[in-house]
């Protein structure tokens, strides 16, 4: 007859049991950690080989452009859309052009919920480029830096072709989200402030969750409504969420003659959508136009705008911002997805309503001979 086997004793199935709990209690509290380090491309930027460049004459570059010349019934301005990161990072420093999952994300959340408050206002030119990786965000290192400075150099590339080739003296409007906000904070500083007539045909820069320095803006802010030439930039956290708004101030990279540096305490520039305006009023839910989740809407679509699902206040620089009542403007996704521009715009019509106030005031001026007012 088989015998049976031993059994453990109870002390060590305890023990067992005491290990696995403070395995899996570890890799909760150091899965962020882990999960960040999976994207570290763990080799020093100064020795890295980046992808290919893209050449802004092929629309191969472009991940959104008219592909024709501007037409009498289009609408008046430009866009020149800088997207949000997309890329996570694991093999790149930069990713490369036409990444299939960055490429994917682009499309079906990016664009309809960032480029899409903008298509009515303008012909879009949102160029590709080797986008810093998710990863180079969400470590202060300098190869991190190293790799968004790289970024830099296609928007700045990017942004001179279209400007040679492409707007033929109409107005435009500049729009980043997130990483592109930060780029494009640069490009107002290098490109188009010293340029005079660049400068008087810039209706607008958003800079949407996007840190500048309220002190030192790369362009006049935008203190009220149909005001033309200047920045609206913003970063914004929950009312509920603390940490986060500590977290903004406190790493934060903003662009110094050329290179990435800290706050170092001092406030951010806060445009706040729902009244328009730079300023440290309450703005009441009744004024939010229209909040929209437009991801996987086809593109052009127009989506469902859902009304009064958010307030919003400046506070210390950082826009404040109450908690939305659909579930349809929660975060989802991968812990990745999360840590990127949402799936979702809380402020789309607003937005909308705003850049078309500020390209009819800037055609008036112009139409009329009057330098806009910057």
């Amino acid at each position: 007859m088989a015998q049976r086997g031993a059994r453990l004793p109870r002390w060590a199935i305890a023990t067992l049991a005491g290990l696995a709990l403070l395995i899996g209690a570890a890799g909760i509290v150091y899965r962020e950690d882990i999960l960040r380090t999976g994207l570290d491309p763990r080799v020093p930027f100064q020795t890295y080989t980046p992808p290919p460049a893209p050449d802004y004459a092929e629309p191969r570059a472009w991940a959104l452009a008219p592909g024709r010349a501007a037409r009498p019934d289009d609408p008046p301005a430009d866009i020149f859309f800088l997207a949000p990161t997309t890329y996570d990072g694991g093999e790149h420093w930069n990713a490369p052009i036409g990444e299939p999952k960055s490429e994917r994300l682009f499309r079906r959340v990016m664009a309809p919920n960032y480029v899409g408050p903008f298509v009515r206002v303008g012909r879009v030119f949102a160029p590709r480029y080797r986008q810093a990786s998710l990863y180079s965000l969400l470590t202060l290192r300098e190869d991190a830096r190293e790799a968004r400075r790289f970024a830099y150099e296609d928007v700045a590339r990017a942004f001179r072709h279209y400007v040679a080739n492409e707007n033929g003296g109409r107005p435009f409007v500049i729009v980043g989200v997130e990483q592109g906000g930060t780029l494009a904070a640069r490009l107002l500083a290098e490109e188009i402030m010293p340029n005079p007539m660049l400068r008087q045909r810039m209706a607008a820069a958003y800079l949407i969750e996007t840190v500048v320095p309220a002190a030192a803006p790369p362009a006049p802010p935008c203190l009220k409504p149909r005001q033309t030439g200047c920045v609206a930039a913003w970063a914004s956290a929950f009312a509920d969420e603390p940490e986060r708004a500590q977290a903004i101030l406190d790493r934060s990279l903003v662009w110094r003659g050329g290179h990435l540096d800290n706050l170092h305490g001092a406030a951010p520039l806060c445009f706040n959508p729902l009244l328009g305006a730079v300023t440290n009023a309450e703005a009441a839910p009744r004024l939010n136009l229209g909040a929209a989740n437009a991801t996987d809407l086809e593109w052009g679509a127009r989506p469902a705008f859902l009304t009064r699902q958010v307030g919003a206040r400046c506070e210390k620089g950082v826009l404040r911002i109450t908690r939305p009542k659909s579930p349809s403007l929660k975060p989802t996704g991968s812990w990745a997805d999360r840590r990127k521009a949402p799936g979702y715009n809380l402020f789309y019509a607003n937005l909308e309503a705003d850049a078309k106030a500020r390209v009819e005031a800037l055609a008036a001026q112009l139409s009329g001979g009057v330098s806009p007012r910057l």
